[in-house]
C-alpha cells in the first residue's frame, strides 16, 4: 500500500531522522530546481519524456501509458537496484505528485522496497518555500560583513562557517559573486534553487543568537534577496574589512582566475566600459587584452568599484560594530573571529 507524505509530515519525519529524497523527474527538470539534497533517479530521461508527451498530445492518453510501460519495463532492474542501495527512509517525488511518483512507488513496493510518496510533488514543496519566506521572522541579530571589493569577505565568511559559526553564504547559494564579473567560472543558480537553500539554512540557524552575512545588494546574479533579509541587512551592525590595495588585487586574482577566463572577463568589462572615464576604460581594456591582469584590476578598483562602494555604503545607516584594518586576509579572519567570540559571550 502506498503511503503519501504531506509537506508537513515530511518535515516532521525529516526532523526525527534524515529522509533520502529521490526526484524521479527527468534530468533537465532536476537540474532546473529540486529539493536540496535530493538524488535524481529519473523514471524517464529527457528524450523519453518528450516522446511520451508527444504521444499523449497527438495520439491518446492510453497510448502514452503503454509506451511509458514499455520504457520502464526495460530499465526496471537498474531502476530498483539504485533505490535498494539508498538508506531508509526514502521518499519519491515528481512535479506534482502524479503518475511518475505513483508509478515509481508502486514498482518499488512490488520489489519489497518501501518509499514514501511526497504529496503534491515538487510544486507543493515550492509553494511551501514561498510561504516560508513570506512569513519568515529572523529573530537573530544580523552582523553584516562589509568592505571594498577584494577584501575577501566571502572567503572570510566561508572560513568562519567551516569552523561552525552561524553564516548565511548568500553568494554560495546564488552561485554568483554579485558583480558584473560574478558569474565567471561558476554555475549560477536560479531563484527556485536559491530560495530552497535559503529556507533550509534559515531553519538550521533559527536558534542562533546572531547570523553573519555579507553586505549584498538586492540582486546576486539571477536571484533577488527576500524582503525579510534585506530589512535585516539594512539594520544590522557592520564589521568593515580594510585591506591594502595590492592585497585586494591578489585576492581578486585568486578568486576570479582571469588568466583562465580571459574572454569572459573581457566581455564582462565591456558591459561596464561606458560607466568609466573613457581614457581609463581604454587603458583597462588594453591591460586585459595584453594579460596584464593585476594592473587592470587595480585600475578597475580605483576608478570603478571603490567609488561605487562609497556611494552604496552611504545609503544605509548601519551601526558600525568594528573596523578591521590589517595587511592580509588571514589577519582579518583572526581579528573578526576574536571580535565575534567576544560579542557572543555577551549574548
Amino acid at each position: 500500500m502506498l503511503q503519501n507524505l504531506t509537506i508537513d509530515e515530511w518535515r516532521e519525519l525529516q526532523g526525527r531522522k534524515q529522509v533520502t529524497m529521490i526526484d524521479v523527474r527527468s534530468p533537465s527538470e532536476f537540474s532546473n530546481a529540486t529539493i536540496p539534497g535530493a538524488i535524481n533517479i529519473p523514471l524517464f530521461d529527457d528524450r523519453e519524456r518528450a516522446e511520451i508527451g508527444t504521444i499523449y498530445k497527438q495520439v491518446s492518453i492510453q497510448a502514452a501509458k503503454e509506451r511509458g510501460l514499455e520504457i520502464v519495463s526495460a530499465k526496471l532492474p537498474s531502476f530498483v537496484k539504485q533505490f535498494q542501495e539508498l538508506s531508509d527512509p526514502k521518499a519519491v517525488f515528481c512535479w506534482r505528485g502524479g503518475m511518475r511518483s505513483k508509478t515509481s512507488a508502486t514498482l518499488l513496493s512490488l520489489m519489497d522496497v518501501h518509499a514514501y510518496r511526497l504529496q503534491g510533488g515538487y510544486r507543493a514543496y515550492r509553494q511551501w518555500v514561498i510561504e516560508e519566506l513570506q512569513n519568515a521572522d529572523i529573530q537573530a541579530e544580523v552582523i553584516v560583513v562589509n568592505g571594498l571589493t577584494g577584501t575577501g569577505k566571502t572567503a572570510l565568511l566561508r572560513k568562519l562557517k567551516q569552523e561552525g559559526y552561524p553564516v548565511l553564504d548568500l553568494e554560495g547559494m546564488a552561485g554568483h559573486r554579485g558583480s558584473i564579473f560574478g558569474g565567471i567560472g561558476l554555475a549560477s543558480n536560479n531563484q527556485k534553487t536559491f530560495d530552497a537553500c535559503l529556507v533550509e539554512e534559515l531553519k538550521t540557524l533559527q536558534h542562533s543568537p546572531y547570523i553573519l552575512i555579507e553586505a549584498e545588494n538586492r540582486r546576486i546574479g539571477k536571484v533577488a534577496l527576500p524582503d525579510v533579509l534585506m530589512r535585516k541587512r539594512e539594520t544590522g551592525r557592520q564589521i568593515i574589512i580594510e585591506l591594502p590595495l595590492q592585497e585586494r588585487v591578489r585576492q581578486i586574482m585568486e578568486d576570479y582566475r582571469p588568466q583562465e577566463y580571459a574572454t569572459e572577463c573581457l566581455e564582462a568589462f565591456r558591459r561596464i566600459r561606458s560607466r568609466i572615464h573613457t581614457p581609463i576604460a581604454s587603458e583597462i581594456e588594453q591591460l586585459l587584452q595584453s594579460e596584464q591582469y593585476e594592473a587592470g584590476i587595480e585600475l578597475l578598483l580605483v576608478h570603478y568599484y571603490d567609488p561605487r562602494y562609497t556611494h552604496s555604503t552611504n545609503q544605509y545607516g548601519n551601526e558600525l560594530l568594528y573596523t578591521v584594518d590589517v595587511d592580509t586576509l588571514e589577519d582579518a579572519f583572526l581579528e573578526v573571529k576574536s571580535k565575534i567570540d567576544d560579542l557572543h559571550k555577551g549574548m
